[in-house]
């Protein structure tokens, strides 16, 4: 059963799409394009590669020498953690698609999501060796390790950036203006979710209110 899975179709795309995130990687023009109009990319690798930045952010806060950071666990929230990823994620893969109609973009909501996490690879490839020499290093070396992980981000964000300009077929001048337009949508989406959960929070608090008072006077 489990070797039939492996020699499957399914498998043999799902692992392609895996390894074709490398290629968008070193190669973000022509990858990005192929990825969602050639239909190169899949919604498993992409969850893939979104689990393993995950796994690879919790690990790099478990494993990264004590000359790095210090970790303090009793003070640790996983789920934040876990938060600080998937919660960016899904705002900005929400407001950069929410703009497409008002941009005349070609993407999909499905689309922006796996083009966002092919481009988050380059952090997962450079923070696992990084993690392991930050155990090796010492307190004037240490800038290295704050140089390739800075590096790695900003390499993330570029990958993503020239993603969105592909599969919503953007010039460079309109893609710059798109982007710094999703984040602004970001921050309103922030906004209106804060708003929504004070109202909520704010009903509660007068409903049980309410019921007090009237078990106070029965």
């Amino acid at each position: 059963m489990e070797i039939a899975i492996f020699k499957s179709d399914k498998f043999h795309k799902y692992l392609d799409s895996l390894k074709f995130a490398f290629y968008c990687m070193s190669h973000p023009m022509d990858g990005f394009w192929d990825l969602t109009h050639e239909k190169r990319g899949t919604y498993a690798a992409a969850n893939t590669i979104l689990f393993i930045t995950v796994m690879v952010r919790l690990l790099s806060l478990k494993y990264t020498g004590f000359v790095i950071q210090v970790v303090n666990w009793e003070e640790i929230n996983i789920f934040l953690y876990i938060a600080s990823i998937i919660f960016p994620l899904a705002l900005f893969v929400v407001g950069n698609w929410a703009l497409t109609t008002l941009f005349d973009g070609k993407g999909r909501l499905g689309q922006v999501y796996m083009a966002t996490c092919y481009g988050m690879l380059p952090y997962s490839v450079v923070m696992v060796p990084i993690t392991i020499f930050s155990n090796f290093v010492t307190v004037d070396e240490a800038q290295f390790y704050t140089t390739l992980n800075t590096i790695s981000l900003v390499y993330a964000g570029i990958l993503i950036v020239v993603a969105m300009g592909q599969i919503h077929e953007y010039s460079g001048a309109k893609n710059i203006l798109f982007m710094f337009a999703s984040l602004v949508a970001m921050l309103i989406i922030i906004f209106i979710l804060m708003l929504f959960f004070s109202m909520i929070s704010q009903g509660i608090a007068y409903f049980v209110s309410l019921g007090k008072e009237l078990l106070f006077r029965l």
